[in-house]
C-alpha cells in the first residue's frame, strides 16, 4: 500500500525484506485457522527454518547473521502483518539470543553450544519467568520454583511457569528459580527433552490464540550444573533494547489492519453514493489519522533502535525512550486498528474478517513488557529526579 514508509536502508535490508515479505504473505492466508483453533503455526516456523532467520541475531563470531536491533525490528514488523503470533513467538526467539550476546550473561561456552543448535538444527528457545502468584517478573516477585543443588553438583527444580510462549515448539528453555536455604534467584536453562518437563495445554486467551503461551510444568527435574547461567544480582536495570521486537511487532498488526481498511474504502461503492467512499471526507480523515499515529510510532521506534546499534556506549541513556517508544507504538496500534474498524463498519466484526482479529491481537500488546504504569514512572522520573529542572 501506498504512504506506508519503508524504513528499509540499506541493499541487505531490501534484499531480506523481500523474502520475509514473500513469508508473511503466505502466513496471511493461514491465520485465520491458526487463530481459530488455537493452534501453534509450525508450518510458518518450518519456513522461517528453510528461509534461515532462526541465527538472524546471534552475532557473526557465533556462526550467525549477526543483525542489530534495527534489522530485527523491519523484521517484526514484517512478519506481523502476515501473521501477529507468529511474528510474537519468532521474536522471543530471537530477543533471546540478541540480549545474551550484548550482555555476555551467560558461561560463552554455553551459549556457543545453543548458538551450534541454533544455526545446525533450528532449535528454538524462550524463556518462562512468570508465575501465578508473582505476575510479571518486571513487578520483582520471588519465584516460587525452587531449584536445590544436591551432593554431586547437578540441580533439582521443581515448579511451574505461566506464559511460555512457543510451547509445543521450544527445545531449550530459560527459567528463574529460587536456590533453597538461600535468598538467592537463579537463571537456569533445561532442555525440552528432559524427563518431568511437560506443558498442560492452559493458553485459551481471546489474543494472540497462535502463540499457545501454555503452562511449563517442571516436575523434580535433574539438570546438570551447568545448566545453572547465573546467580541474579540486585543492581540497577539494564537497558533491553530486544524488547522492542513486542512494539514492532503490533505496529505491524496496525498496518496490515489500516491496509485493509484503504483497500475497502477504495473499492465499496454503495448505491447512496456516487463514488467509493474514499472519497467522503470522514474516511480520509480517519486514513489520515491512521497514517499520521503510524508514522509518529514507526519513527519514534526506529530512531531509538539506530541510536542502539549505532552508539552502544550509550545505550543506558536509552532506558526511558525504549519503554517509551514501546507504549507510543501499542497505544498507536490499538488507535490505528480502532480507525479501520470505524472504516469498515460492522462488517469488520464478522467472525471471518481479519480486522477482528487484528482487534483482539493488538491489545494484548498492553500487557507485554514494560506496563505502560512503569513507563510513565520512568518518564516522571526523568522529569523531576534527574535534578536538572529540565534544562
Amino acid at each position: 500500500m501506498n504512504a506506508i514508509k519503508n524504513f528499509a536502508q540499506t541493499e541487505q535490508q531490501k534484499m531480506f525484506m523481500a523474502t520475509a515479505k514473500k513469508l508473511s504473505a503466505s502466513f496471511s492466508e493461514r491465520a485465520a485457522y491458526y487463530d481459530k483453533n488455537a493452534e501453534f503455526p509450525f508450518r510458518n516456523f518450518q519456513d522461517l527454518k528453510d528461509a534461515g532467520f532462526l541465527d538472524f541475531t546471534i552475532p557473526s563470531r557465533f556462526g550467525g547473521q549477526g543483525k542489530g536491533l534495527y534489522d530485527f525490528l523491519l523484521l517484526q514488523e514484517t512478519i506481523a502483518q502476515g501473521d501477529g503470533p507468529t511474528a510474537l513467538s519468532l521474536g522471543w526467539h530471537l530477543g533471546m539470543m540478541m540480549n545474551v550476546s550484548v550482555y555476555n550473561s551467560w558461561p560463552e561456552a554455553t551459549y556457543r553450544m545453543v548458538c551450534k543448535d541454533v544455526i545446525q538444527y533450528k532449535k528454538l528457545i524462550n524463556s518462562a519467568h512468570s508465575e501465578a502468584k508473582t505476575g510479571s517478573p518486571a513487578r520483582g516477585g520471588k519465584p516460587e520454583t525452587m531449584a536445590k543443588q544436591l551432593s554431586d553438583g547437578t540441580w533439582k527444580i521443581q515448579g511451574r511457569k505461566n506464559f511460555a510462549s512457543l510451547a509445543p515448539a521450544l527445545d531449550y528453555v530459560i527459567i528463574s528459580a529460587s536456590i533453597e536455604d538461600t535468598d538467592d534467584v537463579g537463571e537456569f536453562l533445561l532442555k525440552r527433552e528432559w524427563e518431568g518437563i511437560s506443558i498442560q495445554e492452559t493458553w485459551n486467551s481471546m489474543s494472540m490464540r497462535a502463540t499457545r503461551s501454555d503452562d511449563l510444568l517442571i516436575d523434580n527435574v535433574v539438570a546438570p550444573s551447568e545448566a545453572l547461567l547465573y546467580i541474579k544480582k540486585k543492581m540497577a536495570p539494564k537497558p533491553q533494547g530486544w524488547l522492542l521486537h513486542i512494539p514492532a511487532c503490533y505496529l505491524g498488526i496496525a498496518i496490515a489492519a489500516r491496509n485493509e481498511a484503504v483497500s475497502f474504502a477504495k473499492t465499496y461503492h454503495p448505491n447512496s453514493l456516487p463514488h467509493p467512499i474514499m472519497n467522503v471526507p470522514k474516511v480520509r480523515d480517519r486514513v489520515a489519522n491512521m497514517d499520521i499515529e503510524l508514522s509518529s510510532a514507526r519513527h519514534y521506534l526506529y530512531s531509538v533502535a539506530r541510536n542502539w546499534d549505532e552508539h552502544p556506549d550509550d545505550r543506558e541513556e536509552l532506558i526511558s525512550d525504549l519503554a517509551g517508544a514501546k507504549l507510543v507504538a501499542t497505544n498507536a496500534s490499538i488507535k490505528v486498528v480502532d480507525e479501520a474498524m470505524r472504516i469498515v463498519g460492522a462488517k469488520s466484526l464478522h467472525a471471518d474478517h481479519p480486522l477482528q482479529r487484528y482487534y483482539r491481537d493488538v491489545r494484548a500488546g498492553l500487557h507485554n513488557p514494560p506496563a505502560d504504569e512503569i513507563t510513565l514512572h520512568l518518564f516522571a522520573s526523568r522529569a523531576f529526579d534527574s535534578g536538572d529542572e529540565g534544562k
